[in-house]
């Protein structure tokens, strides 16, 4: 290419925090010389923090990138990434619920026309070129190591069940922190994916190289790759970074293109570190967009992979990046509306929006010759920040203090209600009264027939002579579950309506018994008439066939003797039923 010729680098990065996940714990950074992905882990608070320390570290290669010199950036980014480890270590001793936090960080830097990668970790940085996909990084993880050693296959590993261990990452650990670095020569339109291994954990590389491929806005293609990993069931953050070589033939020209650095992910929730350490405004990295339902948005990946969104070249057949990406000042990734944007220190100041850092270490005082300092050796700065914890000390008993009395105060509080609640209770089932059962009698009670916590909160007043056996059975039933009265007197008085109830019952069976026990003097009387009015006896056999309702077999020839007899046995049977 001409001597005047320079590459630059256009980019873009999407991340969200997926389906499953609390929170989002990864971080991200797309600008003109710099795009890097970082992965962070260690629970709800420690991955977050992780790589935002990691990200804030690694910033300010984006503006100190303009010597050109390929071997002081390579030796930047391997020493900023070792700033981010101890800065990590030092925070997570610091705090305690931040111990073990640890990300992962892959970067690449275009410097004199060369790529300068920096890695740790199971993140993934992808070249697209020449419509090939290369696979840049290899992974610092345990599946990656069985791999390379034979003992499983890359497909076996997506279903490992430690595919998730990294071996080598920047944190709290006692590991290597020191990051892989490689040099490569830049070409025009090529293209790179930086992405965390919720992407390319669920995606396979030819899905991912046909998407870098066919998709040539940036924009459109971070989003595309996202909403695949998503729809694959990926469980992770799920976050991307696009960068696109752009060459200018110009470098001199005043009409270069630029952009606004974009900060995705956990770091884009305070951009203004950034933008200080920049000097430039910094914007949030755009939202992912709603997809719709499942079924949309399947269509939607479908139709991105089937129909090429650019012409295709008339020699190759492949689409042009290159024609595309050229000097398009007004196609490359700018803030959007609604984005948030951070602007430095020095225009905050400017419009009043500056306000005193903390730096919640050491504190900066005034020395009696005027002067300010922070220097944590300096004997003044000594006694500041002695007189400071001292401070915070007393100020954290004088809560936790208060924290322990608000806490007895609000036991003390809801054991009076309950106290007072059960007493209530109590009280009022001493009111009332119902009739039960108490060995096989019935009984009065005082209460109610239940208990509470295994305490009964009624007991016996009064026994009463009514066996429990000598009533029907739905009394019984209904004894045993207990008949409630409003008072004693109505339970005395309901108990003498039960046993006066039990006499009845009792006196109307005794009677049925004798009944049927005693025979009856209407059939005797009807079956002597009936002899005396028959002729020779057969009249009176009749008689006491049709009184009686059978006949004895010795009369049964005799029954049959004519109309005469036949009549008088149908008035016997008539004097039978008067």
């Amino acid at each position: 290419m001409p001597d005047s010729a320079q590459l630059f680098l256009y980019s873009t990065t999407i991340s969200d925090v997926g389906y499953v996940r609390s929170n989002n714990q990864d971080s991200s950074f797309a600008g003109e010389h710099l795009i890097a992905i970082c992965d962070g882990m260690g629970g709800h608070a420690g991955g977050d923090t992780a790589s935002t320390i990691a990200i804030r570290s690694l910033a300010h290669i984006e503006h100190d990138d303009t010597t050109g010199d390929v071997k002081a950036v390579a030796e930047m980014l391997e020493a900023s990434v070792l700033a981010a480890h101890d800065a990590i270590v030092g925070k997570a001793r610091r705090e305690r619920k931040l111990s073990g936090m640890g990300t992962t960080v892959t970067a690449v830097a275009l410097v004199g026309g060369y790529w300068v990668l920096s890695h740790i970790g199971d993140s993934r940085a992808y070249l697209l070129r020449d419509g090939h996909l290369i696979r840049m990084t290899q992974d610092h993880s345990y599946v990656q190591h069985l791999i390379d050693t034979g003992h499983i296959t890359p497909s076996e590993a997506k279903t490992h069940p430690q595919r998730n261990v990294v071996m080598r990452v920047l944190g709290d650990f006692d590991i290597d922190p020191r990051p892989d670095i490689l040099v490569h020569t830049a070409k025009p339109a090529d293209r790179w994916l930086l992405c965390s291994d919720g992407l390319c954990g669920v995606l396979e590389d030819s899905t991912i190289a046909e998407t870098l491929a066919t998709t040539p806005d940036q924009n459109e293609c971070a989003q595309h790759l996202v909403q695949m990993a998503l729809k694959a069931g990926s469980t992770d953050n799920v976050t991307a970074v696009v960068g696109d070589a752009t060459l200018a033939l110009d470098a001199n020209a005043f009409d270069l293109p630029h952009q606004t650095p974009l900060i995705g992910g956990a770091a884009s929730a305070s951009l203004e570190p950034i933008a200080d350490i920049l000097d430039k405004p910094v914007a949030a990295a755009p939202k992912l967009k709603d997809a719709g339902s499942p079924a949309s948005r399947a269509a939607a990946l479908i139709q991105s992979t089937e129909h090429e969104i650019m012409t295709p070249s008339a020699k190759s057949g492949k689409p042009s990046l290159q024609g595309k990406l050229q000097g398009k000042a007004e196609d490359q990734p700018q803030p959007d509306e609604g984005q948030r944007v951070a602007q430095p220190s020095t225009t905050r100041a400017e419009t009043g929006e500056l306000q005193m850092p903390d730096t919640g270490e050491i504190p900066v005082i005034m020395k009696r010759d005027g002067r300010t300092t922070d220097d944590p050796f300096d004997p003044d700065v000594v006694n500041a920040i002695q007189r400071e914890h001292k401070a915070k000390d007393r100020s954290n008993r004088k809560r936790r203090r208060r924290g322990r009395m608000i806490v007895t105060i609000a036991v003390l509080l809801v054991a009076a209600v309950l106290c007072g609640g059960a007493y209530g209770t109590y009280a009022w089932s001493q009111t009332r009264y119902y009739l039960g059962e108490s060995d096989g009698m019935v009984s009065i009670y005082q209460g109610v027939p239940t208990n509470i916590f295994g305490f009964q909160l009624s007991h016996e007043v009064e026994d009463t002579p009514i066996p429990i056996s000598d009533l029907p059975q739905s009394w019984q039933e209904q004894l045993r579950q207990g008949i409630s009265v409003d008072s004693l007197d109505a339970a005395r008085e309901r108990a003498r309506y039960i046993g006066q109830e039990s006499k009845d019952l009792q006196a109307q069976q005794a009677a049925k018994e004798s009944a049927a026990a005693t025979p009856s003097p209407t059939a005797s009387t009807t079956a002597s008439g009936a002899e005396g009015t028959g002729a020779g006896g057969t009249s009176g056999d009749a008689a006491g066939q049709n009184a009686a309702g059978q006949s004895s077999p010795a009369d049964t020839g005799t029954a049959n003797t004519g109309t005469t007899n036949t009549g008088t046995a149908s008035t016997g049977g008539q004097v039978s039923q008067q």
